[in-house]
């Protein structure tokens, strides 16, 4: 109906063309697609009566009700409003107005602005007649008589408002007062009326300011709501009334806690809900009320599943963390999981925290298999790379002929998108590799020591816990970092780039039948999209270890994203290659070709080339250029190069620049020590090189130079897991704590301490004690030696 009333009016204003097409059923959303003959326009539009299935669609509300609990707006004395949270509140929604959505707030607070004005006035009432009634000056103590509500909220509403209106003002947003009853909702006309000037004030985009008549409000009717229609018994119901009425798209519920728990918060066992179903009522235990307010949160709830039945999406969220107060509501209608979700459709898969719920689980279960146990399966998984590659090859074809269609990746990325039989190969063989390595790697005795007679201290090998790690478009990726993840014991998250999807669903499902082998198949799982990323980002309970392969982008935003987990990885690749006085020109126009062209968007290809000053004008110096040119790379000059130059390439905007395609910076330095000292500065402590026969020299730059790899005579492009001889790599890191540099199963690993006693106690140790420390080293391969 929405649609067929759409295109009449789009018909009647003489548009050229109209087409109309649905795009989620579940959800009713459609888009309206039209032109004219000056230009063509898409306008999205929702029918009324369902919601919003997921929290991504959030960003197409238009029409927003947010509701303003007591605790939210009120101080913690209960008298008088939190300014503070009110204004960042007031900020967010006029945002949100003058973006062109349709904003309205049910607020509470009345009765604690009045509570603070009469409470003023009895106690300067009665100050002032103690002081004439009195003889002496001192004054009793003067009580304040307990405040009847209606009253509060007489004496409060105009000063709310006031407030209110003088904080929109500050954004040049309008505000309205409406006042409401339930009697304005049962009555048809009252009812009409209210919708009518509520609709009229959205038209002119002014933002009405909506409370309970608390100064004549009456007791509510027990059960009243049980025939469909919701009572107005707080403004939990209020919101959900009005938000149904004025087919609102979302209601916003803001508390002083941050979402629905499964047990009541603060206890051990309480769990935040990310989206809660109308089925999962059963499985709720509801707290106390907040300090303030009549509703608490199973009023919340009702309010909530009443208003997603008619059609409205709701979420309540914290609105007092001063840490989320000032974007809580913009987060929210920009889908970020805040909060509780409410929808009516339950998603065919696990959550991500149940994703990570059973990784942590049979991660435990794969770190306690037998080695060989572990082994079978890395290698079956080899087999399989084999065996099954003509629909490894018959996915990837897939993804290759869309990312060339849509033209978007560049010539670099589609070679790493693609696979052929020889790089399967490859990976098979370096998968063996792995599965070797893996027969020692967890419980390996890293340490032993005697402590005291019959007083045993060990360290051993343990898995890390549960990896996740992100990957661009590589497909390849994904049988390297199964197979180090299950060596190593660790269970892993894995979330590849969407041009790969194909392929990684196949190669997925091929691990996943390689760990059947041993009853752990969900020990490797795929998460979907970015927001299941993000989402992971902030379970440091569950996710021990984040690993991020791809661009320097990517990088930085998973650091910013993640709450408490620790990233292993590198930021930039910002990798240099000097050229020293003493170097040999075969050498260097190799290890330079190499360096800069064999794979330019790796993160270990070369980035800046440094030179000798005594190499200019020589025929080595015109030799590299000459290389470079044929090469088809693109030089940029360093300032000081750009000095010795009459006619220079472009310079270089920046001498910390990782171009990831054929260019390159060229910058001249005096020696070794200011080559060291250009790398440190401008360098990102990932791969640099040194050319030259001078042993004195290279030593010197070996030593000197605090990068993750560093090189002498060969080409920065070895920095690389699989030609270290590590199998594989899960990344590079240049991170200075735990694993540096290509990272493969060593890197995957932690240790813990294991002490075998026989009733000691660290009294027996004291002066007045009769044992004493041995602290005698033992052979890692000895258990003990009595």
């Amino acid at each position: 109906e929405a649609a067929r009333c759409a295109v009449s009016e789009v018909v009647t204003k003489h548009l050229r063309c109209v087409d109309i097409f649905v795009v989620n059923r579940d959800t009713r959303q459609f888009w309206l697609a039209f032109s004219t003959p000056y230009c063509s326009f898409t306008l999205q539009s929702r029918v009324h009566g369902s919601s919003f299935a997921h929290r991504g669609e959030l960003r197409h509300a238009k029409r927003i009700v947010v509701k303003l609990g007591s605790a939210v707006v009120t101080r913690g004395d209960e008298c008088g409003l939190a300014l503070g949270r009110l204004a960042s509140i007031v900020e967010q929604v006029a945002v949100l107005q003058n973006q062109g959505r349709e904003m309205m707030i049910v607020t509470s607070g009345a009765v604690a602005f009045g509570k603070q004005r009469l409470r003023h006035e009895i106690l300067l009432s009665q100050s002032v007649r103690q002081a004439l009634h009195s003889g002496n000056n001192q004054l009793k103590d003067v009580s304040v008589p307990v405040l009847e509500a209606r009253a509060c909220a007489a004496a409060g509403q105009s000063g709310l408002m006031a407030l209110y209106e003088a904080m929109f003002t500050q954004y040049s947003t309008c505000t309205a007062q409406v006042l409401v009853t339930n009697l304005d909702f049962h009555d048809d006309e009252k009812r009409q009326n209210l919708n009518s000037t509520l609709q009229e004030l959205l038209r002119m985009n002014i933002v009405p300011i909506i409370n309970t008549n608390d100064a004549v409000v009456p007791p509510p009717e027990p059960d009243s709501d049980l025939q469909g229609i919701i009572s107005i018994k707080d403004n939990d119901s209020l919101a959900a009334r009005l938000a149904v009425e004025m087919k609102a798209d979302l209601l916003i519920t803001l508390s002083d806690v941050e979402g629905l728990y499964n047990n009541p918060p603060g206890t051990d066992d309480a769990k935040l809900i990310d989206t809660f179903y109308p089925g999962d009522q059963q499985s709720i235990t509801y707290g106390t009320k907040s300090r303030v307010g009549i509703g608490g949160m199973e009023a919340k709830v009702k309010a909530a599943l009443w208003a997603l039945q008619g059609g409205t999406s709701v979420v309540i969220a914290n609105g007092t963390n001063p840490k989320v107060t000032g974007h809580v509501i913009t987060d929210i209608v920009e889908g970020k999981k805040v909060g509780t979700f409410f929808s009516e459709i339950k998603p065919a898969g696990p959550s991500v925290e149940e994703q990570a719920e059973l990784a942590q689980s049979l991660g435990r279960v794969l770190s306690s298999l037998q080695p060989d146990q572990r082994r079978d399966i890395i290698c079956r998984l080899a087999e399989l790379l084999t065996e099954r590659k003509e629909e490894i090859l018959a996915a990837n074809k897939m993804d290759m002929e869309m990312a060339v269609s849509a033209g978007v990746l560049p010539p670099a990325m589609l070679s790493r998108l693609s696979l052929t039989p020889a790089k399967l190969n490859g990976l098979s063989i370096g998968l063996r590799q792995i599965a070797m390595a893996a027969q020692d790697s967890i419980g390996r005795v890293l340490r032993r020591t005697m402590v005291a007679n019959n007083l045993q201290l060990e360290q051993i090998t343990v898995p890390i816990g549960v990896l996740l790690v992100i990957f661009e478009a590589r497909p390849d990726c994904l049988p390297q970092v199964s197979a180090l993840a299950i060596a190593s014991g660790n269970a892993v998250l894995l979330k590849g780039g969407k041009e790969a999807a194909n392929t990684n669903r196949v190669l997925h499902q091929l691990a996943q039948e390689a760990l059947s082998v041993h009853g752990v198949r969900e020990a490797v799982q795929m998460v979907s999209t970015r927001e299941d990323v993000a989402d992971l980002c902030r379970l440091d309970k569950m996710v021990d270890l984040i690993i991020p392969r791809g661009s320097s982008q990517l990088v930085r935003d998973i650091q910013r994203a993640t709450k408490g987990i620790p990233v292993l990885g590198h930021s930039e690749g910002i990798c240099h290659v000097y050229v020293d006085a003493d170097a040999s020109i075969d050498k260097v126009i190799k290890i330079v070709r190499d360096s800069k062209c064999d794979y330019p968007a790796a993160c270990n290809a070369m980035e800046t080339l440094l030179i000798h000053r005594s190499i200019l004008k020589t025929p080595l110096f015109d030799q590299i250029i000459d290389m470079l040119r044929s090469e088809q790379v693109k030089i940029h000059a360093g300032p000081r190069f750009a000095s010795y130059l009459t006619f220079s390439p472009s310079e270089t905007r920046s001498l910390r620049t990782e171009f990831g395609e054929l260019e390159c910076c060229l910058e001249v330095v005096d020696s070794m020590q200011e080559a060291v000292d250009h790398i440190h500065k401008y360098g990102s402590s990932h791969t640099d090189v040194i050319i030259t026969e001078n042993q004195e020299t290279a030593e010197g730059f070996l030593q000197q130079l605090d990068s993750a790899c560093v090189f002498w005579n060969a080409s920065s492009r070895f920095a690389d897991g699989y030609r270290f001889g590590l199998g594989a790599e899960v990344g590079i890191s240049t991170a200075r704590i735990h694993a540096r540099g290509p990272v493969g199963l060593e890197g995957l690993l932690s240790t813990k301490w294991i002490l075998r006693g026989d009733g000691h106690t660290v009294a027996d140790f004291s002066e007045q004690g009769v044992m004493e420390y041995i602290h005698e080293n033992l052979p890692v391969g000895q258990r003990d030696r009595n």
